[in-house]
């Protein structure tokens, strides 16, 4: 391992985020070749999948990345976690928890696809957060790889600020480096394997093309500082001096608006050059939020910051949580402020509990390095943290802080799981719950009325690498019912309801009463509680019963057993007894009015709608969008890709798109792709919606 690092300055925690099959892992192999970590680039498909951040077994059958894995790179005296992260959309919630914590991240295109369905999902997710970003536009070496194209899409679907600070030199298998305009100079290899980066002069054909790139460069730079923009305007862009130019670059990518573009083979020496803009531009922790973390005090509710320094009091949050076959449970964490050292004892800021930290090991992907601290501005992993989870603050006793948690989105698919023996049902329960304690996207739950086992995830493809790893690594075999959809319902209209619970049997009774108006709430915005009532009708102690029943209510669904979201509930007149009233009675009068009062609000089931991206060859669009329509999707558009390849974007309920891969598949003589993205909640239509009524009340 190379020297450690000191300066904070000189640190960056980035993550390597695209679409699928963008060459997410190749790229980062690629950066651990060049700074040499590996001796040799490992494929991710084929013999060779041996690429060090796809270690799980399931990515190395498959090719795909399914998990964030963390090694740590040095480059020019910059010190660099890196965090490679999947670009499928079962996956997208790794994507999410790793940009939580990171300070800046490299966006990976497809050179032949440009901007693709996930791209969109994940440069949301990195604005979401703040994190600036470059852009690597890959694979435009191969037939159709285009940076041009590509760069034009990334103005269309995602910003309008993305600027190339390199040009490529050659098309297609004729790409032999890059123009950086910031030094005018080409950087060229004869192949992707050379040892290293050849400077020289500018190809002829292409100076032109270059000054006017550099040109429009300079012109956003110059934004950035009043004073280089009055320089510009008097003295011309040949007074702006290299060093200008990059700081410049730096302080406009470094607001989160403004995105600078290469391209390349990500197999190649030309990621030197990223490297080279992750450690020009990207930020340090000293430079997110000038090097500030805010939080609140988990006793007092006042406002906490913390700066980026050894010297302030432990701040850290858990991001990830792993199970390691050889320490047991490893727990991902970066550190804000302070330092957190093995043996020491930290405040649990979520549970109020305090925990011993064991050991503090260095991730390279699945190989560990033992270190005896984290300081801050760091990403390591530590063991021996028992209840911590994901989203979890850590911190000092003396000085309690909580940092806002990670939130997901509720998984939309589910499956009913038993084993395949009886002596299984114990190792299955316990297999279960500790992928669902990593992977917070995963849930498992009893079914009450059936007593079956339900598994919840993202997609088809999350649960079935769940009963994969449950078969592999729990050493426990389980059959699986049929997916399900997670449904939910909704009001579109207003009532009120009296909800009354008396009962007299001998000696005291229960008494409660209310009435409650319903209305919807906004889209979003879940269940909405309002106390309007006035003197004691309903006396103050009664009144949270009361929204813990309507809570309970909504939770098990009125008209299908689905949860009801978005719904506002006002708590306006009721009556009591003196001696026959209880917290009981009134929670049940209130589950009562909520019962009476949904099924009078115009109830309506809703249903998840996943925004499809099929890409097709030509001949085969009709009976794509044939198919589309047969599902109950609606065509959004449709663009003409580069060889003839079309491009047809829809909505489309998630229940009729079980199996949607292998029909495509099919229909195509394998040659269309898709990919699909949860876009929200639609209304069943009414003769769609009896059916899964109907069919929920049978079950």
């Amino acid at each position: 391992m190379a020297n450690e690092v000191k300066d904070l300055a000189k640190l960056r925690n980035i993550g390597i985020i695209a679409h699928i099959d963008a060459g997410k892992t190749t790229t980062t192999e690629a950066i651990l070749y060049r700074t040499g970590l590996k001796h040799k680039i490992s494929l991710v498909k084929g013999d060779d999948g041996g690429a060090t951040t796809d270690w799980m077994e399931q990515e190395r059958e498959r090719g795909i990345t399914i998990t964030s894995a963390a090694v740590t790179a040095y480059w020019k005296g910059h010190k660099i976690n890196i965090i490679d992260t999947p670009g499928h959309i079962d996956f997208t919630a790794e994507v999410e928890r790793s940009l939580r914590v990171l300070d800046g991240a490299v966006v990976v295109f497809d050179g032949k696809m440009g901007v693709e369905a996930q791209s969109e999902t994940v440069w949301r997710q990195a604005t979401k957060y703040g994190v600036p970003r470059i852009c690597f536009v890959n694979k435009i070496n191969q037939i159709g790889g285009d940076f041009y194209k590509s760069l034009d899409s990334i103005h269309k679907r995602l910003s309008k600020n993305a600027i190339a600070i390199h040009l490529p030199i050659g098309f297609e298998k004729d790409v032999c480096g890059v123009v950086d305009l910031v030094d005018m100079k080409a950087y060229t290899y004869k192949d992707y394997a050379d040892k290293e980066l050849t400077v020289g002069e500018i190809p002829a054909d292409m100076l032109e093309k270059a000054k006017n790139a550099r040109s429009m460069l300079i012109e956003e730079a110059v934004q950035a500082d009043e004073a280089l923009m009055d320089k510009f305007f008097n003295q011309g862009e040949e007074a702006i001096t290299e060093v200008e130019l990059k700081t410049a670059l730096r302080k406009r990518l470094l607001d989160g608006d403004f995105y600078l573009v290469t391209g390349g083979d990500g197999r190649g020496v030309i990621v030197e050059k990223v490297l080279d803009l992750v450690a020009d531009y990207l930020p340090s922790p000293l430079d997110r939020d000038q090097g500030q973390t805010i939080g609140v005090d988990p006793k007092t509710g006042n406002q906490v910051v913390r700066k980026a320094s050894d010297s302030e009091p432990l701040t850290a949050l858990a991001f990830k949580i792993a199970a390691d076959p050889f320490v047991g449970k490893l727990v991902f964490i970066r550190v804000y402020s302070g330092k957190l050292t093995s043996g020491s004892t930290v405040l649990n800021a979520t549970t109020g509990d305090k925990e011993r930290v064991g050991r503090i090991v260095r991730m390279f992907a699945d190989k560990r390095e033992e270190i005896s601290e984290i300081a801050a501005g760091d990403i390591a992993a530590v063991v021996g943290l028992k209840d911590v989870t994901t989203g979890t603050t850590i911190c000092d006793p003396a000085h309690p802080i909580h940092l806002e948690e990670i939130s997901f989105p509720d998984p939309p698919v589910s499956i009913a799981v038993e084993p395949k023996t009886k002596s299984d049902q114990e190792k299955m329960g316990l297999g279960l719950s500790k992928l669902a304690e990593e992977d917070p996207t995963f849930r498992v739950h009893t079914d009450e009325e059936t007593g079956q086992t339900i598994i919840s995830g993202m997609g088809e493809l999350h649960l079935e690498i769940i009963i994969d790893r449950l078969k592999k690594e729990h050493n426990v075999e389980a059959n699986t019912g049929a997916p399900q959809v997670a449904y939910r319902e909704t009001i579109r209209g207003t009532a009120e309801a009296q909800g009354k619970h008396i009962k007299q049997s001998g000696g005291r009774g229960q008494y409660g009463d209310v009435w409650i108006k319903f209305e919807p709430n906004e889209v979003g915005k879940g269940f909405e509680f309002i106390d309007q009532i006035k003197g004691g009708v309903v006396p103050q102690e009664y009144r949270k019963p009361v929204q813990q029943g309507v809570e309970e209510t909504l939770a098990g669904g009125v008209i299908a057993g689905y949860p009801v979201v978005d719904v506002k509930a006002t708590l306006y007149d009721g009556s009591y007894h003196d001696v026959d009233s209880s917290e009981l009675a009134f929670k049940l009068a209130g589950s009562l009015a909520t019962r009476e009062g949904i099924k009078r609000a115009q109830p309506v089931l809703l249903e998840p709608v996943m925004k499809l991206e099929v890409t097709t060859p030509e001949e085969f669009m009709g009976d794509v969008i044939g198919d589309i329509n047969s599902r109950r999707g609606r065509i959004d558009s449709m663009e003409d890709l580069t060889g003839g390849a079309k491009l047809i974007k829809a909505f489309c309920p998630l229940a009729n798109l079980f199996g949607y891969t292998s029909d495509l598949r099919s229909m195509s003589q394998g040659r269309a792709v898709s990919s699909m993205e949860i876009f929200g909640y639609e209304e069943v239509p009414p003769n769609v919606a009896q059916e899964v009524i109907e069919k929920r009340n049978a079950e």
